[in-house]
């Protein structure tokens, strides 16, 4: 190891689990087969190498690569890339045969599995999923350090403007007893005003010639957070960033600018022709940028987009992401213009609890409690997610390969589901089906859908997303720096933040800067400026996530925060106490692009349309079929399939 490494802390021991560090990559460009990779996980555990994943395991505190993590899929790569369909004799564990089998067991399986239940009680409702936990991206992470829990999200964050939520996500939080009421106060909406905490911009010497921390808000994070005021004005910020002369006059401009350059265009089509031009287009044509290192600033700042400025629809970028440019685009803000809805709604494993409220009260037992304030730091037993007394069962590690009808789809009384568990193949019956997993898989699995659905369902290519959390002994750096949240152009991680603060069920957030705290960082991984559609970049970046080991995440998260930080005093070698990288392959739901596919989400008889249509004995629900990776769309997704199928 390099003394480079070991001042980084690479050799310190922390809460990490590199679960087969880089056998996952392995497994995905060569093939593995399933029983090979299920020996050589049981081999290092008997070693001692990883911990086991077992009905007495407790996923939520293993750390390392989590999310798309090894085990899970495996099969689905031989399955959809290596064409396999034989796995051996099948054979029927269960002698039931099964009201619904739910094939995903994320925010949209489960809602699901409730609403029929909801309606038929004495269902008996099985549920697979490939992962070793539930949830599907709404996943939970837990850390132990200074002696206390910290408790982050590794995937779906918040319930974003719930009061605007359909029908069928409003009654689903209202049967599991969400209060969204209840936010006002667990919410510390304070925290970081009263610690000083204002907004920042990191530059790496790699990328800039320079470590540098600037701090000043861009914006990025207005709408999410509340920070305090910036420390600097415009002119000053920008005079600060390691930016040529030109540049900043750019920069400045474009910021500061008050008037309407689309002028041109009423205010009732700036949106749609926003949505229809890049984000660097429109910098080009209407913000009159030309200096390259402006480019190159803002190209990864479009970050949910999961895409650069090259390919980020101009409307995202400003109106959602608060990249500079509203004013020179004519939006304004006036009398008829509605204020977003605080972005408070947060428990501290994001959507994670709804995952677990749903659950709990789905299966007795597995885990106390009976309100959304207890299920915060409520222990599941899941050694009881799957027992044959239960009117619904939640499986693990089981990756559906095939679902068929009984006969004719047309008049099929029964669907057969095939999934393999453990590197063996199973089988069970059904008299419904909902496949609640990525629409791109679903031909593969279910290959006599109709080539008209099949195709459209292939359409969908997520957006690979990865989300880092760091445990740290303390925020005494950040409190010094006045930092709470920062944006890195250029970065490794395009964002670093100090979570959200919430207090609830007898779990505090951190009080004071010498409290263990949880770092949230983004990462978003596609291709820049190579003429690449979205999907292309989607499937470039889902590459280099599953080809990255976690050692090499791991150093950059510790080089970026040492680069970061070290100004107040941060060393990531004696500050870092645990780190955990959920890694989306498949993260995000897109719904198309206008300026590439002539569709997004809000087009009328998008492909996603097509692609849900109800098969015979079969729906489909997901947030693909609602085109929006969003928890609500999630949920009536689901609620509509159920209704198809009853």
């Amino acid at each position: 190891m390099s003394r480079k490494d070991r001042d980084l802390g690479m050799d310190r021991p922390i809460s990490r689990r590199d679960v087969l560090n880089g056998l996952g990559a392995l497994a995905a460009s060569t093939m593995i087969p399933g029983r090979a990779l299920a020996d050589t996980v049981l081999a290092l555990e008997r070693a001692g190498d990883i911990a086991p994943v077992s009905a007495a395991a407790y996923p939520p505190a293993l750390t390392g690569y989590r999310g798309s993590h090894v085990g899970s899929f495996e099969v689905a790569h031989q399955l959809a890339l290596g064409g396999r369909t034989d796995w051996g004799s099948v054979t029927e564990p269960d002698a039931d045969v099964y009201d619904l089998v739910v094939v995903g067991g994320g925010i949209s399986g489960l809602a699901a599995a409730h609403f029929h239940r909801k309606e038929n009680p004495k269902a008996r409702i099985l549920i697979l999923d490939n992962h070793d936990d539930f949830g599907g991206h709404a996943k939970r992470n837990e850390f132990e350090a200074g002696g206390r829990t910290l408790i982050g999200y590794g995937g779906s964050q918040t319930m974003e403007e719930p009061s605007w939520y359909n029908q069928a996500a409003k009654t689903l939080l209202q049967d599991i007893g969400v209060d969204l009421k209840r936010f006002d106060t667990a919410y510390d909406h304070d925290f970081y005003t009263r610690n000083g905490l204002s907004a920042g911009i990191h530059f790496d010497k790699e990328g800039w010639g320079v470590d540098k921390l600037v701090p000043f808000d861009l914006g990025n994070f207005e709408g999410t957070i509340n920070l305090a005021p910036s420390q600097l004005s415009p002119k000053q910020g920008v005079a600060q960033m390691p930016i040529s002369k030109a540049a900043q006059r750019e920069l400045l401009r474009l910021i500061l600018n008050e008037t309407d350059h689309m002028s041109h265009i009423p205010d009732s089509g700036k949106e749609n022709y926003l949505r229809s031009i890049t984000y660097r287009d429109f910098l080009v044509k209407y913000g009159d940028i030309r200096e390259p290192e402006v480019f190159a600033f803002l190209q990864n700042l479009t970050t949910d987009s999961g895409l650069g400025i090259d390919a980020a629809q101009a409307w995202t970028a400003i109106d959602y992401l608060g990249l500079p440019g509203a004013k020179a685009a004519g939006l304004r803000r006036d009398e008829n213009w509605e204020e977003y809805e605080p972005y408070i709604h947060h428990f501290p494993d994001g959507n994670a609890s709804i995952a677990r409220l749903m659950v709990r009260q789905m299966i007795p037992g597995v885990a106390p409690g009976n309100s959304m304030d207890d299920i915060v730091k409520a222990r599941f037993d899941y050694s009881k997610l799957d027992r044959s007394s239960s009117r619904v069962r939640l499986r693990l590690l089981s990756t559906v390969i095939r679902v068929k009808h009984d006969g004719d789809p047309k008049s099929a009384k029964r669907v057969h589901v095939t999934y393999v568990r453990g590197g063996r193949a199973y089988r069970v019956q059904a008299r419904g089906c909902v496949l609640a997993c990525y629409n791109m898989m679903i031909p593969k699995l279910c290959p006599e859908l109709p080539k008209s659905q099949r195709e459209a369902l292939a359409l969908q290519v997520k957006s690979p997303i990865l989300y880092t959390n760091v445990a740290l002994r303390n925020f005494k750096a950040w409190k010094k720096l006045g930092i709470g949240a920062v944006i890195a152009p250029g970065g490794y991680h395009v964002n670093a933040m100090l979570d959200f603060p919430v207090s609830i069920g007898g779990y505090s957030f951190a009080k004071g800067p010498e409290d263990p705290i949880v770092v949230h960082m983004e990462r978003f991984p596609h291709r820049n400026n190579e003429g690449l559609t979205p999907r292309e970049q989607f499937r470039a970046g889902r590459h280099e996530l599953l080809a990255t080991s976690f050692e090499t995440i791991e150093r950059n998260i510790r080089e970026q925060l040492g680069s970061m930080l070290s100004a107040g005093g941060f060393d990531p070698a004696r500050d870092i106490e645990g780190i955990t990288v959920n890694r989306w392959a498949h993260g995000y739901t897109r719904g198309g692009s206008i300026i590439f596919d002539g569709y997004d989400y809000k087009t009328p008889n998008a492909p996603h349309y097509r692609a849900r249509k109800p098969f015979g004995r079969i729906a489909i629900a997901n947030s693909d079929s609602g085109g929006m990776a969003m928890l609500e769309v999630a949920v009536e997704q689901a609620h509509r399939a159920i209704t198809e199928l009853n």
